[in-house]
């Protein structure tokens, strides 16, 4: 369990009436854990956007600003932590800002995670006026969630080697001034590798490029107390599931911040470290047991990917993804830490700065 006593999340993201992503994959686990969960939709949708076709309305930035206002004078706004996820505008955007600026100036000690959901493999989910929204938001946030795009989008760096990560990393915590970063899922290619320390590495894997490209990595940074450097780095492999699952980085976000406990008495690294490491084992579970159910269904409901016959039968890919749609409810136990799992730990990643210079974080032009 978690230390969710006497604990209040206001979950701000997006609502699917059919499937689990956004706020459906991430109250039910938090409420699993202990937590009473407060919600505001920023979109209500049919489902979500990978079936290609979808109803529903947006939440406009006057809809957004009327609900924290009446909220606020009925006295519901007294959340401990904070988590915002996916908002369609800048203008919403803008809305939730001034609300996490709010909620600080009443509560310091508020738990702020902070998932800036921009977009995946080089494509943007959002307008990119939403960006610089983003990066506003930064400084007030206490974990962030990015994804390997995400972290390349917010500080302008491609990461192609050792020292574009230095940097990169070094922006967030330095330039932003994020205490704790989490980058959850960075697939691996062979630079990066053979920079991993071997305790890190996966022991299956062998040094060629096809074995490596089978994992992805989870790193997790803390800007130690007192604002020193270098920051500590932890990070962890994990095998690639076959197939495409939605939801999955909705899911991690409220895993961390459910199980993140800044009050233990172990320094703040090591919570951060303890958190992604239950929230990467947890949120790895459900997607071995979905993919598992998946694999169960009749031929035609598990067909591979494939956008030209997609494209000649809609049914195709709906039948696909339905059966993909993550198993958080039959994987309960797993959520609440009743099922007996292997820690898929975090490990210190020694010798990770290394090399690095205070030069490589100016930013560079936005």
């Amino acid at each position: 369990m978690s230390s969710a006593k006497y604990e209040r999340v206001l979950s701000i993201q997006s609502h699917v009436a059919y499937g689990y992503v956004g706020g459906k994959a991430a109250v039910f686990p938090l409420q699993l854990l202990g937590y009473d969960v407060d919600v505001v939709n920023t979109v209500n949708f049919s489902n979500h956007a990978g079936y290609r076709q979808a109803g529903g309305t947006k939440a406009t930035a006057a809809d957004l600003s009327d609900m924290f206002t009446i909220m606020k004078k009925n006295g519901f706004l007294r959340p401990t932590r904070l988590l915002t996820g996916y908002v369609p505008g800048a203008e919403g955007l803008t809305s939730v800002a001034k609300l996490s600026e709010d909620l600080y100036g009443e509560n310091p000690g508020l738990v702020y995670l902070l998932d800036p959901v921009i977009g995946d493999a080089g494509r943007l989910y959002v307008a990119a006026d939403v960006i610089p929204v983003y990066r506003s938001m930064l400084p007030r946030a206490t974990i962030i969630t990015p994804n390997w795009f995400e972290v390349e989008v917010l500080t302008n760096v491609k990461i192609v080697d050792h020292i574009s990560l230095h940097k990169a990393i070094s922006i967030l915590h330095k330039i932003y001034q994020v205490p704790h970063v989490i980058i959850s899922s960075i697939p691996i290619k062979k630079w990066l590798y053979d920079l991993l320390p071997r305790h890190i590495r996966p022991s299956e894997a062998a040094d060629n490029e096809e074995d490596v490209a089978s994992y992805l990595l989870c790193v997790a940074s803390s800007r130690v107390t007192d604002g020193s450097y270098p920051a500590s780095v932890s990070a962890a492999c994990v095998p690639i599931i076959p197939g495409y699952f939605s939801g999955v980085g909705d899911l991690f976000s409220a895993l961390v911040l459910g199980h993140y406990n800044p009050s233990s008495s172990s320094t703040a690294p090591e919570s951060l470290s303890r958190a992604a490491s239950l929230a990467l084992t947890k949120t790895h579970a459900i997607l071995q047991l979905t993919y598992e159910y998946s694999e169960s269904l009749p031929p035609e409901d598990r067909q591979p990917t494939d956008e030209e016959l997609d494209a000649q039968d809609p049914t195709r890919r709906i039948r696909r993804m339905s059966g993909r749609e993550l198993r958080l409810v039959q994987g309960q136990d797993i959520l609440r830490g009743a099922a007996a799992l292997p820690v898929r730990e975090l490990r210190i990643w020694d010798g990770f700065w290394n090399g690095y210079s205070p030069v490589s974080e100016q930013l560079d032009p936005q």
